[in-house]
């Protein structure tokens, strides 16, 4: 198996491991890889309100996205999960058995895409009504994905995926709507968030990346977002038990609406925010750069995004938050 390539940019989540993907990483690349992650969250510190964003590039991506969801980068290729809605869920009029819509139709998709925006090769993901992945993380091994019914209080499949043959292993269900997922490596632990993110949720691992106790039910294992303005759309493990998440909500005023979107630097440890900033980047059409899924990186010592808002016909939007 070949080596990944190494970029001129550090990966957070790569650095990249150097070696194959089913070779041990040195202690050297660990070093490396933790020293690049706790870079990413004293710049992130550093970034406010008044950060300036600059345009460094924009990728056509050349297939069709349905509705993007979470994205990780790691060497030259991207990896974006995406659901495929056939049919759209329909709302109830008053909640049954404690749905409030229609499970719909759809497929689960996990695509690899090249720097320049071709697509490498793509996988189903999920079961029945579960066709809905979610944000995605790389831990340097494996890809986590949340594959969930498209509807809040419902169910999921959490996955691992091998990033380089793109086989998927189930690792466990859940009973409720998992909309993104990381690994923390550090504790062992996984960590997601609900539908909105308004619920987040900690399962232990053991070492053979199984839930230590799978019969915990959901309610001992959450515990409330006390952070309301944006919900989480997809988020990425940082080093010291961090997790970077971006976000989107719509709100209404008396001339309409407009999207508000955010990057929000989580203490895993404490479930809560301990950074938070408002990314002021909208397309024509009014949507935000942080309406679906997004990656990051230093570059030249600042922290380069990518941010992929678009449904179907998707540009990457490639950003550089300079200092």
């Amino acid at each position: 198996m070949e080596r990944l390539k190494k970029t001129t940019c550090v990966s957070i989540c790569a650095l990249l491991m150097g070696v194959a993907f089913d070779t041990p990483a040195s202690a050297e690349d660990v070093a490396a890889q933790s020293t690049a992650k706790s870079h990413v969250v004293e710049l992130f510190k550093g970034l406010s309100k008044s950060t300036k964003w600059r345009l460094a590039e924009k990728i056509k991506l050349k297939f069709q996205t349905h509705h993007p969801q979470g994205m990780v980068k790691i060497g030259d290729f991207f990896y974006l999960s995406s659901v495929e809605t056939i049919e759209r869920p329909k709302k109830f009029n008053e909640s049954t058995q404690g749905y409030d819509r229609t499970p719909g139709k759809g497929v689960g998709h996990l695509f690899k895409f090249r720097k320049d925006g071709k697509l490498i090769s793509s996988t189903a993901l999920g079961e029945g009504h579960a066709y809905h992945p979610g944000g995605i993380d790389y831990d340097g091994r494996w890809l986590w994905v949340p594959v969930a019914e498209y509807r809040p209080n419902s169910s999921s499949i959490i996955y691992r995926v091998d990033p380089e043959t793109m086989r998927a292993t189930e690792v466990f269900r859940f009973n409720d709507h998992i909309g993104a997922i990381v690994h923390n490596t550090k504790d062992k632990t996984l960590h997601g968030v609900s539908w909105g993110s308004r619920r987040f949720y900690t399962w232990d691992l053991n070492e053979r990346l199984d839930l230590r106790d799978p019969l915990i039910p959901p309610d001992k294992l959450r515990r409330l977002n006390g952070s309301h303005y944006i919900d989480y759309q997809d988020c990425h493990y940082l080093r010291q038990s961090y997790m970077l998440c971006g976000g989107v909500n719509k709100y209404k005023t008396p001339d309409g609406g407009f999207y508000l979107g955010g990057l929000d630097l989580l203490d895993l440890t404490a479930q809560t925010a301990v950074h938070q900033i408002p990314v002021a980047l909208w397309l024509e059409s009014g949507i935000v750069m942080t309406h679906n899924p997004y990656y990051v990186e230093i570059h030249n010592d600042n922290l380069r995004f990518y941010f992929a808002p678009e449904d179907n016909d998707t540009t990457l939007y490639v950003y550089d938050a300079l200092r």
